[in-house]
């Protein structure tokens, strides 16, 4: 894939992609999507994107996503987790060498995002599901080096608090329901219990820090993840980081836990990456998209409203994407409600 990996580095670069690969190579992994993908250009870009992809999951996951952002002339880098897309037979038995403590997701977060800082004026990380916590983690860490975090139906918690008990006291081994489209179809539950762990670092710290803005993006339809902590995150960040935003999609849309591309069930993956480039791109507080949604609510147009508030120069032109799904209605009948009081 010439398109993911430059054989001839640019020499500003702390690391060198094929090194990277080469040494990968050497674990024997399942395919091509197992890889660390990198899409760069030969200078560093306004922004770089560092996504982790998602637990037992590979970068491939990312592609899609990686692949327009790339086009539109961003730096792009994916790199393989810890312990994933290794090739084997798994059993319960034999389980993958995923890892069973925190400090190593910790330590390979830090690790990337130094290299990733040189490659853009604007650091940008990102990650679905376990990938999600590990960039949450990050933007508490290191807040002042990251640009936006996108958080994609972050692993801060499982969909069930019975569950979350189980996976934090069990030994035991788990595989899959269904196919897999990406990385392992099996697990031990400490190996996943380690993201619990970095949730609740996640949790806690946001009672009392100011993180890095963050996207927080959950759907009603997915059954593995908890939203509550989803939206428990945004809320307590805000207070501190007025430009976090958060959104969960309609159940309606049925966007499952694997939200990022159609192969994984995601009929709406382009209204993800707008909504990507709309948050990454704009200069708006939540109180200011809430502002522009209740005056689109009484009739008015996205366009007449930014005009008419001056914030044209503030807003991604992906922006009017995005204020199709915020629930404007529910914003309205709030501020009324409030007034009355």
């Amino acid at each position: 894939m010439q398109e993911e990996t430059q054989k001839n580095s640019p020499q500003w670069l702390l690391f060198r992609p094929q090194q990277v690969r080469d040494a990968e190579r050497t674990q024997g992994l399942m395919d091509e999507g197992c890889y660390s993908q990198f899409l760069i250009h030969p200078h560093p870009t306004e922004r770089v994107f560092l996504f982790f992809h998602g637990f037992t999951a590979t970068p491939a996951q990312f592609l899609p996503i990686a692949r327009n952002l790339h086009r539109e002339g961003h730096n792009v880098v994916i790199p393989l987790m810890p312990g994933h897309g290794q090739a084997g037979e798994w059993h319960a038995k034999q389980p993958p060498p995923l890892p069973i403590k925190a400090q190593i997701y910790k330590d390979f977060a830090n690790k990337w995002l130094d290299r990733t800082i040189p490659m853009g004026k604007q650091v940008v990380v990102g990650g679905l599901s376990g990938g999600g916590a590990v960039a949450a983690w990050l933007a508490f860490a290191r807040p002042k080096e990251i640009s936006r975090a996108l958080l994609y139906a972050a692993y801060l918690s499982s969909s069930s608090r019975v569950v979350d008990l189980l996976v934090r006291r069990l030994r035991g081994y788990h595989e899959w329901t269904g196919k897999v489209k990406f990385g392992y179809h099996c697990f031990t539950f400490p190996q996943l219990s380690v993201f619990l762990e970095i949730g609740d670092e996640v949790m806690r710290r946001s009672r009392r820090q100011k993180p890095a803005p963050l996207f927080a993006i959950s759907s009603e339809s997915d059954r593995a993840v908890g939203n509550r902590d989803h939206r428990t995150l945004f809320e307590r960040s805000v207070k501190h980081q007025p430009l976090c935003w958060y959104h969960c999609f309609d159940r309606v849309l049925d966007i499952p836990h694997t939200m990022l591309t159609e192969t994984e069930g995601n009929q709406y993956q382009n209204l993800l990456v707008s909504m990507t480039k709309a948050y990454t791109e704009s200069e708006l507080t939540w109180p200011q998209v809430q502002e522009i949604a209740y005056r689109m609510s009484q009739g008015r147009t996205f366009d007449d409203v930014v005009a008419e508030l001056g914030w044209r120069d503030r807003v991604s032109p992906h922006m009017p994407a995005m204020m199709t799904l915020v629930d404007k209605r529910s914003i309205a009948m709030k501020r009324q409600k409030n007034w009355r009081r």
